[in-house]
């Protein structure tokens, strides 16, 4: 089984920004959307994960950065930030997204969240975004109930893929929380995506270790901004 690598860009206000542990005053700026996009995919990566911070937040929505990023690529984008409904779900696959990222929708419209995976059970991932043993939504602000009751509720709705980030290690470069990760693979059968803290190569090397365990890929950010991780560096742990 391949292990994906998938570069990371939160977009606010058109511009590609990093945070830290989530935290909407805490964005430092990294200029273009699509010149990142472009720097990643010309480095060999095979995915885009690409965020709307400000339609997470609920500020705002970025749509034209967001089409902007996915046309000027000739790769795969999971797309994730403020896609709640059928309007905003239905926008994100005509930009043309491979996959779409659902968050604090899957919290907190569980019946929506059912049909619309029984839908497009390949188009859609569960962001199941972490803080110990609970969840957080609306862009991290709000508590989205218990992480375990609502996995098994994903699970019994067919969910396919999940994206697992711990809340806490985001933007911190200090490293992923394997235990989490081992947790929730063992609680399902679904492929799982860590998010959150890698650092450097070996934490990537960490996680290709995992994916007997059902672990598939690693969303990275910070580390590749702040140079203490390359793209290239990343895409060769993942096939070695």
């Amino acid at each position: 089984m391949s292990f994906d690598i998938l570069p990371a860009i939160d977009v606010v206000d058109g511009r590609a920004v990093r945070l830290r542990q989530g935290a909407a005053d805490t964005a430092t700026d990294y200029g273009s959307p699509v010149e990142t996009a472009k720097k990643f995919a010309d480095a060999g990566a095979r995915w885009i994960h690409l965020v709307d911070l400000d339609a997470a937040f609920g500020r705002g929505q970025n749509t034209d950065a967001l089409a902007a990023v996915i046309q000027s690529v000739d790769i795969n984008v999971e797309l994730s930030g403020g896609i709640r409904d059928a309007i905003s779900l239905e926008r994100a696959l005509s930009m043309g997204a491979t996959r779409v990222n659902l968050g604090t929708a899957a919290l907190e419209d569980p019946e929506w969240t059912a049909s619309v995976i029984d839908l497009y059970p390949d188009l859609i991932v569960i962001g199941l975004d972490v803080k110990g043993d609970r969840l957080a939504a609306r862009g991290w602000t709000r508590d989205g109930g218990e992480l375990w009751p609502t996995l098994t509720r994903l699970n019994d709705a067919g969910a396919t893929r999940y994206v697992v980030t711990d809340v806490q290690r985001d933007g911190m470069l200090e490293g992923p929380n394997l235990d989490l990760l081992t947790q929730v693979a063992a609680a399902t059968e679904s492929p799982v995506i860590a998010s959150g803290g890698v650092r450097d190569v070996d934490d990537v090397r960490a996680l290709v270790a995992m994916s007997p365990m059902g672990i598939e890929g690693v969303v990275i950010g910070k580390a590749l901004y702040e140079g203490t991780l390359t793209i290239e560096e990343a895409l060769e742990a993942a096939n070695e």
